[in-house]
């Protein structure tokens, strides 16, 4: 006799990245994400933040033997079908989260390599950075970096947007296939980003209008979690990235107008919905 009621399984998201206590981005922002586009969160903390829309006021990085245990528990038992790792902060956890990735032979990584504050400033020292380079990115599916980003990776500036496909070209040789390079720190009304799928040597514009608001906190957490997202449902790499770039575009157009605290505020999660 065949079940006729058989059980339902979940597409699966595991997030790796700090906790950001306003909500607006981190671990808050990419399970809001996940679960917006209709995917089952999990999370794996690698710091916590005092944070709000104003700014960081303490950070207090997770024990890295910790992390580890998180994600030997969630992967050993739940598993997953796509990861969004965030902001790592010393060569050591880098070094953790590859292994567990390597032990646990992950698919459909999504590499958000958060190494640069909206300041311009380097939160990633140059040991990290490296770690970055030779333990995840070789792992990754697709990495999203914003332009300071990608520069770092290259020690090169990026200047305008007939840069950018040279740009994503290169960055291929550092072990990744697949480069999203958002490009909205271009100055200027549009605000496109640029796909390289480096096993086709093809480049994919895809095209954006800046929003004027102040609610932009988290979009970067944002768009790489839905990436993962639209992974986990079964998408390929150029779908999915268009998918995600709908969402998130329209979470920061549904976002403009509110108002919560005095800074930055997050852009709207669950505009589909409410």
């Amino acid at each position: 006799m065949t079940d006729s009621n058989p059980q339902k399984k979940y597409c699966r998201v595991l997030t790796v990245a700090g906790s950001d206590s306003g909500g607006g981005a981190g671990i808050q922002a990419d399970l809001k994400t996940i679960s917006a586009n209709g995917c089952y969160g999990m999370s794996v903390i690698t710091a916590l933040t005092a944070q709000n829309t104003v700014g960081v006021t303490a950070i207090h990085p997770v024990p890295v033997d910790f992390v580890e245990r998180q994600m030997e528990a969630v992967l050993s038992d739940i598993g997953t079908d796509a990861v969004k790792i965030g902001m790592l902060f010393s060569p050591e956890l880098i070094k953790c989260v590859a292994d567990q990735l390597r032990s646990f032979k992950i698919k459909n990584i999504v590499l958000d390599p958060v190494m640069v504050a909206t300041s311009g400033d380097k939160l990633l020292l140059d040991d990290a950075i490296e770690a970055l380079k030779e333990q995840l990115l070789p792992l990754a599916d697709i990495i999203t970096p914003n332009l300071p980003e990608a520069e770092i990776f290259l020690g090169r500036e990026i200047k305008s947007p007939a840069d950018l496909e040279q740009a994503a070209s290169e960055l291929t040789g550092l072990g990744c296939s697949n480069i999203l390079i958002k490009g909205g720190h271009l100055q200027d009304e549009e605000s496109d980003d640029l796909l390289y799928l480096g096993d086709e040597k093809r480049s994919v514009v895809l095209p954006g209008w800046r929003v004027v608001t102040n609610n932009t906190h988290g979009t970067g957490c944002t768009l790489s979690s839905a990436i993962a997202s639209y992974l986990a449902r079964g998408k390929e790499i150029e779908e999915a990235v268009r998918l995600a770039k709908e969402y998130i575009t329209g979470a920061i157009i549904a976002g403009a107008d509110y108002q919560i605290g005095h800074g930055h505020g997050p852009v709207h999660h669950f505009y589909k919905f409410f």
